[in-house]
C-alpha cells in the first residue's frame, strides 16, 4: 500500500496535498476534498460499517457532476441495494479528458480510490469502473492506463478509438450502446458490423473465436438488448449489449450488471 500511495503521489502531485485531507466529513451530495480536486461517495442501503464494500467508480457525463450521480436512480438505485460503495470523481470544468493517455484524470481518479480506502472498508478484488457518455469514454481511458486493479468495465454509450493501444485492461468488459445515438456515435465496423465497439477489447484480451449470440434479453418495456459475448478469450472476457434507441443509461442495466457480477438473483431495481 505504502508503495503504491508513493507511485500515486509521484503521477499525481496533487494527492500529497489531498490525504492530509481525508478525515473530513463527506457523503453523498457533500463532496469528498481531495488537494483541489473532489469526489463523492455513496454507501449501499443497510451496511454494518464492517464489511468491505465492493466499489463502483462511475465517472459522471460532459457538464454534470457526481453530486448527480449519487441520486441517480439508474447508477446511485442499483449500488444501494447491491451492498456497493459509490465513487463519483468530479471532472475539472465538469468533464473529462479522455484523448490521450497523456492525462491527469488517470491519476486524480486512482486517488480517488485510495482516499476511499481510508475512509471505508473496500474489497479491491471487487472494484468496477464505470461510466456514460463522455464518462464512458473516460472509463475506457482508465481501465486502458489501470485496468490490471479492475474486476469490470460497465461503459454505456462512449468509447475510445478502437486503434488506441492500451497498456492494461481489466478482467471483463461490458458495454451498451445504442445504433441510433448521434451524440456518441455508435461505432459501426465495415458494412454496419454491430460487434465494433468493443473491437478494441476484443483484440486485447485476445478474443480469436467469434462472438457468441446470447439473444435478446430486457429488463423494462419496452427496450430490449441483443447480447453477444465472447467468453474464451486469452485474458479474461468481453459482452456487447445493442439496442436501437439512443444516449442514455437504460433504465436497469447497471443494476443487471452487478447483479451478474456479483452473483445475485437478478432484481429491478
Amino acid at each position: 500500500m505504502r508503495s503504491l500511495l508513493f507511485l500515486l503521489c509521484c503521477l499525481w502531485p496533487g494527492l500529497a496535498l489531498a490525504l492530509e485531507a481525508t478525515t473530513e466529513p463527506c457523503h453523498a451530495e457533500v463532496p469528498c476534498p481531495l488537494g483541489t480536486w473532489s469526489y463523492h461517495v455513496l454507501e449501499p442501503d443497510g451496511w454494518d460499517g464492517k464489511t468491505a464494500l465492493p466499489v463502483l467508480l462511475h465517472f459522471h457525463g460532459w457538464k454534470r457532476q457526481g453530486s448527480v450521480v449519487v441520486k441517480h436512480p439508474r447508477v446511485a438505485g442499483a449500488t444501494r441495494q447491491r451492498g456497493v460503495l459509490l465513487l463519483a470523481p468530479n471532472g475539472e470544468g465538469r468533464t473529462w479528458d479522455f484523448w490521450t493517455a497523456q492525462t491527469d484524470d488517470v491519476a486524480f481518479a486512482a486517488a480517488v480510490i485510495e482516499d476511499a480506502a481510508t475512509r471505508y472498508p473496500i474489497d479491491r478484488s471487487r472494484l468496477f469502473v464505470s461510466g456514460y457518455s463522455y464518462g464512458s469514454a473516460m472509463a475506457w481511458r482508465y481501465v486502458c492506463e489501470r485496468g490490471e486493479w479492475v474486476a469490470a468495465l460497465l461503459a454505456i454509450s462512449g468509447t475510445l478509438r478502437q486503434s488506441e493501444t492500451c497498456a492494461t485492461a481489466p478482467q471483463e468488459i461490458r458495454h451498451v450502446h445504442g445504433t441510433s445515438d448521434t451524440v456518441m456515435d455508435f461505432p459501426f465496423g465495415p458494412e454496419g458490423e454491430t460487434t465494433w465497439p468493443v473491437k478494441l477489447w476484443r483484440d486485447r484480451l485476445d478474443c480469436t473465436e467469434p462472438g457468441v449470440s446470447r439473444g435478446d434479453w430486457s429488463v423494462t418495456e419496452p427496450l430490449s438488448f441483443q447480447r453477444t459475448s465472447w467468453e474464451d478469450c486469452a485474458e479474461g472476457k468481453v459482452m456487447l449489449d445493442v439496442h436501437s434507441r439512443g444516449h442514455f443509461i437504460p433504465r436497469g442495466w447497471i443494476a443487471r450488471q452487478l447483479d451478474e457480477l456479483l452473483g445475485l438473483p437478478p432484481s429491478y431495481p
